[in-house]
């Protein structure tokens, strides 16, 4: 099991360990991150992903929102698999789904 749980989600809208979010979020295994931002909105970059490589997760899960909108460059993904991190990029609901059966060490970046 993650070391956070995901209660609830819908559009625009997030539950973690009992706490709403309305913006998006990643959460780390020590903590959750509220309000992240990327520095090109709907484009994903390794740097809009600050200390994931540090905190030496086996699985970064990738929520691209409710329709997907969020592109995830192969760049990106490939930066992260390059540095022993498997990669999965979904839409935000799959993404709670599979945050929510992982085991080990996981971090989950979700645009809501």
């Amino acid at each position: 099991m993650p070391a956070h749980v995901i209660s609830r989600y819908s559009f625009g809208r997030i539950t973690v360990d009992g706490v709403d979010y309305s913006a998006d979020l990643v959460i780390f295994p020590d903590r959750v991150e509220p309000s992240w931002r990327r520095r090109q909105g709907h484009s994903l970059e390794p740097a809009d992903l600050e200390g994931v490589v540090e905190a030496d997760p086996e699985l970064l899960i990738i929520g691209t929102g409710h329709s997907g909108v969020m592109r995830v460059p192969r760049i990106t993904a490939a930066f992260f698999q390059e540095r022993g991190v498997r990669v999965e990029i979904l839409s935000t609901g799959a993404a709670v789904e599979l945050y929510n059966r992982a085991g080990g060490r996981v971090i989950a970046a979700l645009h809501l």
